[in-house]
């Protein structure tokens, strides 16, 4: 167990997690994939570095001074996130599950939606992000996963026991290791409906019928686990309270994941402030 587990390795959640430990909690960062920051070619407006510093190179010293403060950082890909009866969380990733007192998001907003005609057509009409969410409304009904790694898995999970039959469509990539979903690997041409979405058509022409269209590319963000767990969201934004703090007591929420001014000064910030805000819920609470 956990005093506190944080969902991404940039500037929000290293922050939150020197904060966190300095004040002598045991303190987990999770992260997987690509950060924003390190795709960028040169940072020149942060201050004390000057001359600028490259984005990976921050990105790789944050990581470093964490885990030489005590910090256990870990690259695993976290696919589902939920609260247990005893109010602590539970942090489903690759080849483990952890439990938390606190939960601090700190992933950057990475929904992607496809570039595929119709998609944007029947958001909300068929098309959803979210199987935890909208899988209520299609008991009984046929329904598809769009991704291929392990995010698009856990959402077909999700629908397992819901939906009468769940596809997995990869849209041309490789197909992801399961034997529990039938899996389509072709090219999507477009989706079509009339007031909701009822046909993939691939590009050599054939079809699909379904009742619903769940995306799942890449890995999951932010606002894909505030969705699971609750969590208030403006847009694709978490809404915060000054302190960080989102509407699910102990869960806390930094960084771009939070919308407003995408800049690394603001990220450190908010996971300063949502590290020293988790260590108060703690003590609060006698946690």
């Amino acid at each position: 167990m956990y005093d506190v587990i944080i969902i991404g390795a940039g500037p929000a959640g290293i922050s939150a997690s020197l904060y966190a430990k300095r004040a002598n909690k045991s303190v987990l960062v999770l992260y997987h994939g690509e950060s924003q920051l390190e795709k960028a070619h040169m940072i020149d407006n942060y201050y004390g570095f000057v001359g600028g510093i490259t984005g990976q190179q921050l990105y790789d010293d944050g990581i470093k001074q964490a885990r030489e403060l005590g910090v256990e950082v870990k690259n695993e890909q976290v696919t589902h996130i939920q609260m247990t009866a005893s109010m602590t969380y539970e942090v489903v990733a690759d080849s483990a599950t952890y439990e938390g007192k606190t939960l601090i998001l700190a992933t950057g907003n990475k929904k992607i939606r496809p570039n595929i005609k119709g998609v944007a057509d029947f958001e909300g009409k068929g098309v959803s992000y979210c199987a935890i969410c909208d899988g209520f409304f299609y008991r009984k009904k046929t329904v598809a996963v769009l991704g291929n790694g392990e995010y698009a898995l856990s959402e077909a999970g999700d629908l397992e026991n819901i939906a009468a039959k769940v596809y997995i469509i990869t849209d041309g990539l490789e197909a992801p290791q399961t034997d529990k979903f039938e899996v389509i690997t072709k090219k999507i041409a477009e989706v079509r409906g009339d007031a909701k979405i009822s046909t993939v058509v691939f590009d050599d022409g054939s079809e699909l019928t379904i009742d619903g269209l769940f995306v799942a590319l890449g890995v999951a963000g932010g606002a894909d686990f505030a969705k699971k767990l609750g969590i208030s969201l403006d847009g694709d934004s978490i809404k915060v309270n000054a302190d960080m703090s989102t509407n699910i007591p102990g869960v806390y929420s930094c960084g771009n994941v939070t919308g407003g001014l995408l800049q690394v000064c603001k990220a450190v910030y908010e996971g300063a402030e949502a590290g020293l805000s988790a260590v108060k819920y703690l003590k609060e609470n006698n946690k």
